[in-house]
């Protein structure tokens, strides 16, 4: 995702989960293959090379268990419905708050 959410999902979440960042969805799956003990994923909608329904779609090839919670400024049921249809567990939409972003990944704590 871009540079300043995951900057704030850093300040966020940090003191809660352990985390790995990734600048796109290539380097996101490069990370996947290489640490068996990620659970989940949140990416954005929008990203450089494939876009975060392809990138889910990647994920829940190469582990169907891995949840995916896209986070995007797009608000559409539209979008919701394609993300699911894709595989994503849970799509929550900027701006978000603290508590709103950690009430989602509790879910599948």
């Amino acid at each position: 995702d871009e540079e300043g959410i995951r900057e704030s999902l850093n300040l966020i979440l940090k003191d809660h989960y352990d985390l790995q960042f990734a600048c796109n969805g290539q380097e996101c799956l490069k990370t996947l293959r290489e640490d068996k003990n990620i659970g989940l994923v949140l990416m954005d909608i929008k990203m450089p090379k494939q876009n975060g329904i392809e990138i889910t779609q990647d994920i829940k090839r190469l582990n169907p268990n891995i949840k995916v919670m896209i986070v995007t400024g797009y608000e559409s049921a539209e979008i919701a419905q394609e993300a699911t249809a894709a595989g994503a567990d849970a799509y929550i939409t900027k701006p978000f708050d603290s508590k709103q972003i950690l009430n989602k990944i509790s879910k599948f704590s």
